[in-house]
């Protein structure tokens, strides 16, 4: 039976530079990256060396801990860099696109004739499975598992997100097919949670095989961890998959095509973008191929995915394996005389330090800037406004920095993901990171339970 959820915690950050629902120019780019660091948890081994030749689908490394699931290339073309970090660590694997485009074959086939080990191998030998993530832990899905319930959320609550309605229009027939796959790979239901407030997008108003719910509310209602909290919770030694609607599609696409098709739509947003739009790209694309002469200014941070959990690249960066927006804000390396104790009417505040209460649809140009550096962690009810979960979030967070792993399992470890403590981040006068000690705990949880 479908759920209707509506949540009174939470917070929305008005921002300049939504994207206008238009397409610019079609951006194939020349070159694309695949990034291990993507993909938190794995042990990546590589199978390409500079030089080599690749098709769409060709698999570029794989987990040592999961062989089955490839990794591939989202375009044809040739390897020209394999940068590594620290130790040697894996960063980027760079491909010089051709124009060619060639594919590698996988299985063409209607899902529903298939079973579902050949499914799952399918999808893990094209490279699409790293779009398949487990809760707990927010990690990439083992194929051999069996879930209670795989869980998508149909619409991002975070700043400046893309539209769904634009992002997949004329993909109803794809998501159709990537839902049958994913039928067969659980017994529990299929939960896909729209936004409650706006009319069901129409590549989600017809899927069969699902369970519709509807959820309203302030960010981080687009969460699926906040999704599956009020639907199904997770408990102990209980395992649920998410995927968002792009995998989805990636995966109906294989099926249809029997090839790794990764052409995406992106958004490309933020208050230093002079015409922000959408752009038809594919996965991993280079930015500076949808940047050139669309930014205001030069002193910006560039952004894969939303300010609250996007990742910093660089102007010549690439995008995230599960982008589909970029960012760009103006950089805050610069200091206000007073800082914060300075009076403004343009300035956002969220415990009415300022006025900007009183204008509730305003939209603000926010910087980076922290005004201030960590201090004293103490409880002050910031936390529990903006976070819709039964979770006691500060109780949580200190007890994984003292590593209680009892005490992490009773206040609700295993339903978070750091996603889900992104605006306690931002609301914290305190200055506390608090999404890099959600995922501390959960390393931790990895490493003593497994």
């Amino acid at each position: 039976m479908s759920k209707i959820i509506k949540l009174r915690k939470g917070l929305n950050i008005k921002l300049k530079g939504e994207a206008e629902k238009i397409f610019g120019k079609t951006i194939f780019p020349k070159q694309i990256a695949i990034k291990p660091t993507d993909f938190h948890g794995i042990t990546s081994k590589l199978t390409v060396k500079v030089e080599d030749e690749v098709k769409a689908g060709t698999r570029l490394f794989f987990d040592k801990n999961n062989p089955e699931i490839a990794f591939t290339s989202p375009v044809s073309g040739k390897i020209s860099a394999i940068n590594r970090g620290e130790r040697r660590k894996l960063l980027e694997i760079v491909v010089n696109a051709d124009e060619k485009n060639e594919y590698e074959n996988f299985t063409k086939e209607d899902p529903n004739k298939l079973s579902k080990e050949d499914i799952s191998e399918n999808i893990a030998k094209s490279g699409i499975w790293p779009f398949i993530k487990q809760r707990p832990y927010n990690i990439i899905a083992n194929p051999q598992d069996e879930p209670k319930a795989i869980f998508i959320s149909g619409f991002s609550s975070a700043p400046l997100a893309p539209d769904s309605s634009f992002l997949f229009e004329g993909e109803e027939k794809n998501f159709q097919t990537g839902i049958n796959a994913l039928s067969k790979l659980t017994s529990g239901k299929i939960h896909l949670t729209v936004n409650g407030k706006e009319e069901v997008p129409s590549i989600f108003a017809n899927t069969k095989g699902v369970q519709l719910n509807k959820i309203s509310g302030p960010h981080p209602a687009g969460n699926v961890g906040v999704q599956i909290h009020h639907i199904d919770p997770i408990n102990k030694d209980e395992i649920a998959w998410t995927i968002d609607p792009y995998g989805v599609i990636l995966i109906g696409r294989l099926f249809e095509k029997g090839i790794f098709d990764a052409s995406r739509i992106i958004a490309f947003t933020g208050s230093e973008v002079i015409e922000p739009k959408y752009y038809k790209t594919v996965l991993g694309a280079n930015l500076f191929s949808i940047s050139e002469n669309n930014v205001g200014s030069e002193n910006v941070r560039y952004i894969s995915g939303d300010v609250f959990t996007g990742t910093k690249i660089e102007e010549n960066g690439f995008l995230s394996f599960y982008g589909n927006q970029i960012t760009v804000i103006p950089e805050g390396d610069h200091y206000e005389f007073l800082g914060w104790a300075l009076p403004g009417l343009k300035k956002l505040s969220v415990s009415r330090t300022f006025i900007s209460w009183l204008r509730p649809n305003k939209k603000y140009k926010l910087h980076t800037n922290l005004f201030g550096g960590e201090r004293a962690f103490v409880f002050t009810g910031q936390y529990e406004k903006v976070f819709p979960m039964d979770i006691l979030p500060i109780n949580l967070l200190k007890a994984i920095i003292v590593e209680d792993i009892d005490n992490m399992e009773d206040l609700g470890i295993y339903e978070v993901a750091p996603e889900d403590f992104a605006l306690c981040e931002f609301v914290c006068t305190s200055k506390i990171n608090s999404q890099s000690i959600v995922q501390k705990g959960i390393d931790l949880m990895i490493k003593e339970l497994g």
